[in-house]
């Protein structure tokens, strides 16, 4: 087992270096995005390629996650932390310096390579060091909020580093995090041996991580293509029958890449999916609204950034202070779907976007709204989905935790994005009215696939929090030993 620290004011530093780490991860989904347009012209890359800056470090990021974690159990939380963030800074130096297309596609798939380590790595220090119910909640909120708010920070981060630095800066700053983080893994998280009774289940790894491959692969093949394509399907096809075998396979290993104790828990079950639903949702907020503001409010890069601070505000306002007091008190099932029902009416608010400027009437009241749904979700949905776990299976329950995220922000992108554009091409379409047609102004269709888009979104919540209230169950969790049951 890992000697993780156990000392009170150890432990409350373990919670910051791996909460920086999850902070360079999660941002890094998102830092690139405003940086496109002028990378795009430094590096002379055609529109149709931009996408793949994004699906490459989604790619390796979601199939390789599974692997990330059970290697997390094999070689201990802090060789693998030192590991994937030396590889993380590494990749993020040769893509800042990045002189054509391939090299800089090539630097975003290591990272998320490396990236698929270094989550499910932190989070497994996190769930092995606060064993104490009121501090396990306190120190997941903070991780919670940390981890909820990092597509809005990147968006905030990527505007201002290429506003008034270069775009490289999105991917070089990361070596600043790497640093920092790497000095708190070696100060404060101990020395710990890999449990020996993990072993390396290769039929189970080349399954999982090909059928994850092939569905991220498709999902956002479905971005620019659509989903009448054939390619599109063939891929989600292949991903599907070969995580249906490798759940099969999963049943008779003997050593089991992802133990299917791990998600059979009721509790643990509902928290994942808690996470799909609000991954899917929140992709609606650091996309639409980041062209909404940009594109037809004409901010800049910096100041669409900021706009998104009440967002991060509300989320941790909600995630350290709320959820830290009540999941000790009640659990997670009246914070959950509360959550997800805040997130709904967020998701509402946006569909009536203006195309003039009016931020303080349309746009503040749903992030902040949203953003204390999120609180509620994030940081109990990723404790209850940790607790109980065998420190052996501490890795591959936080790769999981990772992976029904990264999952559910592609099926996002692919669903939401497609919605948007379809929407928008038919509301461009004029339509006869008698002797004449009607032909919506272009400003005017956009908004609409935008509101079309929204109402999915709050249709996602609104599920979320269905499927939950039915699955989590109602109670304080308590303590069996030295492990947190649900």
């Amino acid at each position: 087992m890992d000697n993780i620290a156990t000392s009170h004011a150890r432990r409350w530093w373990v919670l910051m270096t791996v909460s920086v780490s999850q902070l360079m991860v999660a941002l890094d989904s998102t830092v690139i995005n405003i940086a496109l347009p002028r990378a795009q012209v430094d590096l002379n890359f055609s529109v149709a390629n931009r996408q793949w800056l994004i699906t490459a470090y989604a790619l390796s990021f979601g199939s390789l996650m599974l692997l990330g974690g059970r290697l997390s159990d094999l070689w201990g939380r802090r060789a693998s932390l030192m590991v994937g963030l030396v590889g993380f800074a590494l990749a993020s130096a040769v893509g800042g310096a990045a002189r054509n297309f391939a090299a800089l596609v090539c630097a975003r798939a290591v990272q998320g390579a490396f990236g698929a380590l270094l989550a499910p790595a932190a989070l497994a220090a996190l769930t092995l060091t606060f064993r104490e119910p009121r501090e396990r909640a306190t120190a997941f909120s903070i991780f919670g909020a940390v981890g909820g708010s990092g597509a809005a920070i990147g968006l905030l981060l990527g505007g201002a580093l290429t506003q008034w630095a270069s775009w490289r800066w999105c991917l070089t700053i990361n070596l600043f995090f790497a640093a920092l983080s790497m000095v708190g893994v070696i100060l404060f998280v101990e020395r710990g041996r890999g449990e020996r009774a993990v072993h390396l289940d290769l039929v189970g790894t080349v399954l999982a991580s090909a059928g994850l491959f092939a569905l991220v692969f498709g999902l956002g093949h479905a971005v620019t293509t659509g989903w009448g394509n054939f390619d599109t399907w063939f891929s989600l096809g292949v991903g599907a029958v070969l995580l249906v075998v490798f759940v099969l396979w999963q049943r008779r290993s003997a050593h089991p890449l992802l133990p299917l104790r791990i998600v059979k828990d009721r509790t643990r079950g509902g928290s994942l999916i808690a996470l799909f639903f609000t991954n899917i949702g929140i992709f609606s907020i650091s996309l639409f609204l980041a062209y909404y503001l940009q594109n037809t409010l004409g901010y800049s890069p910096m100041k669409t950034g900021l706009l998104f601070l009440p967002l991060v505000a509300a989320l941790a306002f909600s995630a350290s202070l709320a959820s830290a007091r009540l999941l000790a008190l009640v659990g997670p099932r009246p914070l959950v779907p509360v959550g997800m029902l805040l997130g709904m009416m967020g998701m509402i608010l946006f569909t009536k976007l203006p195309a003039h400027a009016d931020y303080l009437g349309h746009v503040m009241p749903g992030l902040i709204v949203t953003g204390l749904g999120l609180g509620l979700i994030y940081a109990p949905s990723t404790a209850t989905a940790t607790a109980g776990i065998e420190p052996r299976d501490a890795g591959a329950a936080s790769a999981m935790v990772s992976t029904a995220q990264q999952i559910g922000g592609s099926v996002g992108i692919a669903t939401l994005n497609t919605i948007a554009v379809i929407t928008s091409r038919r509301a461009l379409a004029c339509r006869p009215t008698g002797a004449t047609s009607t032909c919506a102004s272009a400003v005017a269709a956009t908004l609409h696939g935008y509101a079309v888009a929204f109402w999915w979104a709050a249709g996602f919540f609104g599920v979320g929090a269905l499927v939950t209230l039915l699955l989590l169950e109602s109670g304080v969790p308590e303590l069996e030993g030295d492990l947190i049951v649900p």
